[in-house]
């Protein structure tokens, strides 16, 4: 009997020859642009401009060029066994979409991307909007452009989605933020009529270089391999790399010691789950990520369900007063400051469990509304302001605070902002169906111990890659297909019994 391997044909090898040079090209470009963000010096940006298209287009020549169109055209991975069957899925929908958009426009749009990060910066720092529109308006018709080559027939922002999200639809991605909006909304109410205050008040400064020691503790006591990654600071904290060599940012607010912890967490549970993927499929759709809804679970469990838990407070609180030896803190006051909800915070990266989402939401529709042409540039902090308004009952006082605070549109990211409520809404059905599986979990995450949960997440989502689509990764990891059920479930129970609802 012929085993598996023997029944994979000489296209499939050329397949994935061609295939991980595209790979290989795509990572050197995160590595210009992980440069770019933590270490380049201001003036460099017209060279690395240049460089990230230079290297963009070649990987779009490979991805599209006859290395990989001739041995798709001989392979049908209805005739594969698994796991090459989704292997030839994965490059076939990759390259097909790739092969539908120009060549110079890939390159104009990574051009366009490098040149618009030092203007966002600029522009967040002297809340100067008008200088970032232009930015905006490019991107907006670049990122039309593109949705028309792919798909001159769908929905715009529906293929721009399709570009982070692949296997959900854009209908089910609006039903969860649907649902979450009208129940999450009347939470937050209550929490706000509730007479309960978890804020803590730090009084002082605490030192970058202090918070930085903090930050590398909580990374050693997650389990962070250094000798596959570092950490650095950036003014978006971000993570990027391969398995071999993941790498994350967080950033500082002298204001607060805990300010990072967040953050750092955050960006841990990203690199470990890019830590997590097969080294020997590096290069592959094996060795990848299954999309951004995936990947922000994990980061989400770690930020969350981990960090923010009252087990890792209780076991991180004697290193956090070790650092700042002159707070007064106790692991019930740290864990409810932790989880305090703050509707009147006006920063998406700073905010609380519930309100974040609206922050999601509230992009998200301006991004839709943008591509669809039914929102001009000009209209969005005026309509950015209004939402905020109308969905936490706040408003900006500067467009730093509102519409200006994120990068991702100097990316010209959109369709990037649903996979952050969709990944939280993910981390909850991973986290339920961890802690049936694994024994006294919190009491192991109490006591520094995350090997158990670290060795389920690998096994059941970090191992496959793109084997399977997302929807059959969420079942087969909990038993139940991808819904809200799980999140709302424990956000209502959680923040019910913080604030005494």
């Amino acid at each position: 009997m012929a085993t598996e391997r023997e029944q994979v044909p000489d296209a499939y090898d050329d397949l994935l020859e061609e295939y991980r040079r595209a790979t290989y090209l795509s990572d050197a470009g995160q590595v210009l642009g992980w440069d770019q963000q933590v270490t380049m010096p201001e003036g460099g940006t017209p060279a690395r401009s240049k460089q990230s298209a230079a290297l963009s287009a070649v990987q779009h020549d490979v991805l599209t060029g006859d290395g990989i169109a001739e041995p798709l055209d001989e392979l049908d991975e209805g005739d594969l066994p698994q796991p090459g069957a989704a292997v030839v899925r994965e490059v076939r929908r990759e390259h097909e979409r790739s092969a539908r958009v120009p060549r110079d426009l890939v390159e104009r749009i990574s051009e366009e991307a490098s040149n618009a990060l030092p203007v966002w910066e600029e522009a967040r720092a002297e809340d100067d909007w008008a200088s970032f529109e232009p930015v905006l308006e490019t991107f907006v018709e670049l990122k039309r452009e593109y949705a028309e080559h792919i798909d001159p027939d769908s929905d715009p922002y529906e293929v721009l989605f399709a570009d982070y999200e692949p296997y959900l639809s854009l209908d089910h991605a609006e039903r969860i933020l649907e649902r979450l909006r009208d129940e999450l909304v009347p939470l937050i109410d209550a929490i706000r009529e509730s007479d309960v205050d978890l804020a803590l008040d730090f009084d002082g400064t605490y030192d970058e270089d202090d918070q930085m020691e903090l930050t590398r503790d909580a990374l050693d006591t997650l389990g962070y391999p250094w000798e596959h990654g570092r950490v650095d600071t950036a003014s978006h904290p971000f993570s990027t790399g391969t398995q071999f060599d993941a790498r994350v940012t967080t950033r500082f607010d002298e204001s607060s010691p805990v300010s990072a912890l967040g953050s750092t967490i955050h960006e841990f549970g990203h690199a470990t789950y890019t830590l997590g993927l097969p080294e020997e499929e590096y290069g592959t759709p094996l060795g990848k990520n299954r999309g951004l809804s995936v990947h922000e679970s994990q980061s989400r469990l770690w930020e969350n369900h981990v960090g923010r838990s009252r087990a890792f407070v209780e076991g991180f609180l004697p290193r956090i007063e070790e650092q700042f030896p002159g707070l007064d803190l106790d692991a019930a006051g740290l864990h409810g400051h932790l989880n305090r909800v703050n509707p009147s915070n006006l920063i998406r990266v700073e905010a609380d469990e519930l309100t974040y989402h609206m922050h999601i939401i509230l992009r998200f529709e301006i991004e839709r509304d943008l591509i669809s042409g039914d929102l001009d540039v000009s209209e969005v902090p005026a309509v950015w302001n209004e939402k905020m308004e109308e969905y936490l009952g706040v408003r900006p006082g500067t467009d730093s605070e509102g519409a200006l605070q994120d990068i991702h549109w100097s990316h010209g990211s959109f369709g990037y902002f649903p996979t952050y409520s969709l990944g939280s809404v993910m981390a909850a059905q991973f986290f339920e169906a961890a802690q049936e599986d694994v024994e006294d979990l919190y009491e192991g995450i109490r006591e520094g111990e995350f090997d158990a949960l670290h060795d389920w997440l690998t096994g059941n989502v970090h191992r496959h890659g793109q084997r399977y689509e997302t929807n059959e990764l969420v079942e087969r990891a909990t038993g139940s297909e991808f819904t809200a059920d799980a999140f709302l479930d424990y956000a209502t129970t959680k923040f019910g019994d913080l604030y005494d609802l």
